[in-house]
């Protein structure tokens, strides 16, 4: 699978690991940054992240900052992202069976390395269900996209 990977500075670490895990299962890993510790915005990773998935140059994605709660906001701002904030093994492949999303965000501060990437290869080996109550559901999500408020 092709996976586009980014991280903001509090990221970058766990994702290099992630990355090299990655390439090591034969995943072929597209590395967006950053590729160091000096402070960068998470909103620029997750906004590369989720372009290469809207244009399909990526399968997936995987965004890691801090918490990981900044950079699934900015990555749902994106039409046709369905980022998900995991932090334990349930919620990383129901958010695949249930919700289909397609980019994984996590917190390298409030989580570990190994529960990391157990949470990576569980929402990357996860699968869509395609039950009619999930697809009516995404379909309501993608109406919201299209919505816009009149103030």
């Amino acid at each position: 699978m092709r996976i586009a990977i980014g991280a903001d500075h509090a990221g970058y670490v766990l994702k290099d690991r992630v990355a090299r895990i990655l390439r090591e299962d034969g995943h072929d890993v597209l590395d967006l940054g950053t590729f160091n510790g000096e402070e960068v915005d998470y909103p620029d990773y997750a906004q590369s992240v989720g372009q290469a998935v809207q244009r399909g140059d990526a399968e997936r994605g995987i965004l890691l900052c801090g918490s990981g709660v900044g950079a699934a906001i900015a990555a749902n701002k994106l039409w046709g992202i369905r980022a998900a904030l995991c932090h334990d093994s349930y919620s990383a492949h129901q958010s695949v069976e249930h919700d289909d999303s397609n980019v994984l965000c996590l917190g390298p501060r409030v989580i570990g390395e190994d529960l990391a990437l157990d949470l990576v290869h569980g929402w990357l080996n996860a699968r869509f269900t395609g039950a009619e109550r999930h697809r009516r559901r995404l379909a309501k999500i993608e109406a919201l996209e299209r919505t816009k408020v009149e103030v």
